[in-house]
């Protein structure tokens, strides 16, 4: 597939690059950053079950607690807007480097406090109001985090491996899950439900706070990005109210966007986040091995965003979309419909559904040069903040009603949804996009919008 980039006012296209050391650098220190602070968000979602018993009233009907914790989950969702938008806008404005450091602080700090938080029986309601209130301070800086970090490392390599840039990246962002996943196992192995319920689930949140607070530290060695630099320096930077214009000059980019996350916020809530608890109150499969085979089906899905990324700068976007929410399509089904099998077959086939879910890496290849850079970082914050958060916060609660009158809900959520990857995939937006910089091509296949 050969790349077609259009270049304004007779500008020829800069000499092809490879990636250098300050390449791997930059790829190195934002994907462990966001490890740990993907990490520091979706610990919570392992230890539901015992969180739903030490934040509530003991005499509460069992589906009722899961609704509340899966509610005070969905709260970090519901605030990743708020706090996307205000970052990004000052991303766009000040710079993406500042913003990109400032948001894993914010994530570390209330990580580290839920770890110390007394429970129901220690102080009332008080307790989940104030595990509600560190959710809250989470998505706000997590709705910072992964825009600006896409943002970040999609302006910082070259244009021919700008496809494999955002898949490592996100690769490293999924990592946070695996790391997750691979945590709740050690602690449900090492200790006992007992154990686990007096003290040892306090053990990640701690850890993810101070290690959050390491990796504040290690972004002070990254470089603000090309590309804001080269603004800056032309005074091209956002004038105005960064929203504003992409609200008037950009709606149809944030609207595919949008469509985008939903797909990829059923990828992620459900088969990885939602499945670990689906499988031990459904299909009564033990918490240790239902844990072990989220982090192997994690695993897959942080190798499938590499995969993905790398494709995409060798076959397209759009292709590699169509093969991979058709393949999450099949897989999906094959994997519910199998349960609880053997173990076996569970392993096997959470593996290959998580290999398809990488396919998540093709949203942010897509999503930021949706927008051209003045206002890349609130136009992509925006339309995937207000997607997630509406889609990735209710998806927990409505899967948990559905599967009141259908256990094979989940399969049917990811299934219509990968459909709908499908079809987004045939749009031209997928194929198309704004240069990441004057004179330089966004990606193998792709053009600059006009």
């Amino acid at each position: 597939m050969t790349s077609e980039a259009n270049f304004p006012d007779g500008a020829q296209p800069a000499p092809a690059r490879t990636l250098g050391t300050r390449d791997y650098k930059t790829l190195g220190l934002s994907a462990l950053g966001g490890t740990l602070e993907f990490y520091d968000f979706v610990i919570y979602v392992f230890f539901a079950t015992v969180l739903g018993a030490l934040f509530f009233p003991t005499d509460m009907p069992d589906w009722l607690r899961q609704l509340q914790t899966f509610g005070i989950f969905a709260a970090g969702y519901l605030a990743r807007p708020v706090g996307g938008i205000v970052i990004a806008h000052f991303g766009d404005i000040f710079g993406r480097k500042r913003m990109f450091t400032l948001s894993i602080f914010l994530m570390a700090a209330p990580t580290l406090v839920i770890g110390l938080l007394p429970t129901y029986a220690s102080i009332g309601v008080a307790a989940p109001l104030l595990l509600l209130a560190m959710r809250v301070l989470q998505g706000a800086a997590i709705g910072g985090e992964m825009p600006g970090a896409w943002v970040f490392v999609g302006e910082h390599v070259p244009a021919k491996r700008y496809g494999l840039g955002i898949g490592v990246l996100t690769s490293g962002i999924t990592g946070g899950i695996l790391l997750g996943s691979l945590i709740a196992v050690a602690i449900n192995r090492h200790y006992s439900p007992e154990q686990v319920s007096d003290f040892a689930w306090r053990i990640p949140f701690i850890l993810g706070g101070v290690f959050g607070l390491v990796s504040v530290y290690l972004r002070r060695f990254l470089h603000e990005t090309p590309v804001f630099r080269e603004l800056a320096d032309r005074r091209s930077v956002a004038r105005e109210l960064p929203l504003r214009t992409v609200l008037r000059e950009h709606r149809l980019a944030c609207v595919y966007v949008a469509l985008l996350t939903w797909v990829l916020s059923a990828a992620i809530v459900v088969v990885v986040l939602y499945t670990p608890t689906y499988l031990q109150k459904v299909h009564h499969i033990p918490a240790a091995m239902a844990l072990e085979a989220n982090a192997l089906a994690t695993l897959t899905l942080t190798l499938g965003c590499v995969l993905a990324g790398w494709a995409c700068d060798r076959i397209g976007t759009r292709i590699v979309m169509l093969i991979g929410w058709g393949g999450l399509f099949v897989t999906a089904y094959l994997f519910y419909s199998g349960l609880p099998g053997t173990p076996a077959t569970l392993f096997w086939h959470y593996g290959l559904v998580g290999l398809f879910v990488g396919t998540i890496a093709t949203v942010p290849i897509a999503g930021v040069r949706a927008f051209p850079a003045p206002v890349r970082f609130t136009g992509l914050s925006f339309a995937y903040n207000m997607s997630y958060a509406v889609f990735g916060g209710l998806t927990p609660v409505i899967l948990t009603l559905w599967l009141q009158r259908d256990t094979m809900a989940p399969a049917h959520y990811v299934a219509v949804l990968a459909a709908l990857g499908f079809l987004l995939a045939l749009l031209p937006m997928a194929a198309r996009g704004h240069a990441m910089r004057d004179g330089v091509a966004p990606a193998r296949g792709a053009t600059m919008a006009r």
